[in-house]
């Protein structure tokens, strides 16, 4: 079966965002940077018959709720936040509840290069317990000062490895 044509498919998705605006009265804006699809869909099906996810666009959210405006002057406190890739959560539950289910479902992943950390990482000065053999060479590839103290290699000072970005 063909997809319907598109300017169908997006008048569409207005109707569903501005039907859920107005029928749901409370909700989460929620960053999807680095969910994988397995993921995004474990959190659906526990969020099933509790609340709805919309993902989509962020210039088409900003179009709808921009037009909605006249209707609900509330919203335009959601502009700045829409920035990226971001899902809404709208609900009619509790809203600890649903907030509760969406961190049962949130699970550590590996930094990829190029991603944005969260918050500044520091290795801060100590003794590290390692021995000299391989791990001097770790450390000044990384540009960290150390000195072999009683067999074990120590940081000098501190060293801010990772400054995170403000978006």
């Amino acid at each position: 079966m063909p997809r319907e044509d598109r300017v169908i498919w997006k008048s569409n998705c207005f109707l569903k965002i501005i039907q859920l605006l107005d029928n749901c009265p409370k909700g989460f804006i929620v960053g999807i940077d680095n969910v994988g699809s397995k993921q995004i869909q474990q959190i659906l099906m526990s969020l099933r018959r509790k609340a709805v996810v919309l993902m989509g666009k962020d210039a088409m959210m900003w179009k709808t709720i921009r037009g909605h405006l006249e209707n609900n002057a509330a919203l335009e406190k959601l502009l700045p936040h829409i920035r990226g890739n971001v899902g809404f959560v709208f609900t009619k539950e509790d809203l600890s509840e649903i907030r509760d289910m969406l961190l049962a479902n949130k699970v550590p992943v590996a930094a990829h290069a190029g991603t944005i950390a969260p918050c500044e990482v520091t290795v801060p000065a100590q003794n590290t317990r390692l021995g000299p053999e391989t791990t001097c060479f770790f450390f000044q590839a990384l540009g960290i000062t150390t000195r072999i103290a009683r067999g074990t290699l120590g940081i000098l000072s501190d060293v801010q490895l990772i400054k995170p970005e403000t978006i």
